[in-house]
């Protein structure tokens, strides 16, 4: 069996970071699939999905420093050169990260660590809403 459900969020951009844990266990509750997993993809190309500790430390400073080194806000993007935008380091980061994730369900539950949570990460440049599709696979 396969359910779909679309996950709306709404982010302040600027490497915004978003625990989507609890939509994703309601959307697996509401399928009734008890073994299976949960497909997410990140409809668009400046955000991106993975897992971590929620915490402080981490969302507001350590994730955000992290993609300032890897692909700085005040380089000089082509992609923006191109389009004449600000974002080209938002696609840079969010191609990094990667788009999707997927999780086991085992007895109707993610197999997540206790200090182990689902976050979409957007690097836009504004504050956005976002569609997350959650495909949900099992029996």
């Amino acid at each position: 069996m396969v359910k779909t459900e679309k996950i709306k969020i709404q982010t302040r951009g600027n490497c915004d970071v978003v625990d989507i844990t609890e939509q994703v266990k309601t959307a697996i509750r509401q399928s009734q699939i008890a073994d299976g997993t949960a497909m997410l993809f990140n409809v668009g190309s400046t955000a991106g999905i993975t897992t971590t500790e929620y915490e402080p430390g981490l969302v507001n400073h350590d994730i955000k420093a992290a993609f300032e080194r890897i692909a700085p806000k005040n380089s000089r993007y082509e992609h923006e050169e191109t389009w004449h935008d600000d974002n080209g380091h938002s696609h840079v980061r969010a191609s990094v990260l990667g788009p999707s994730l997927t999780v086991p369900i085992v007895d109707g539950q993610l197999t997540l660590g206790t200090w182990q949570q689902i976050i979409l990460v957007d690097f836009d440049t504004r504050p956005r809403t976002r569609t997350v599709i959650c495909q949900i696979m099992g029996e």
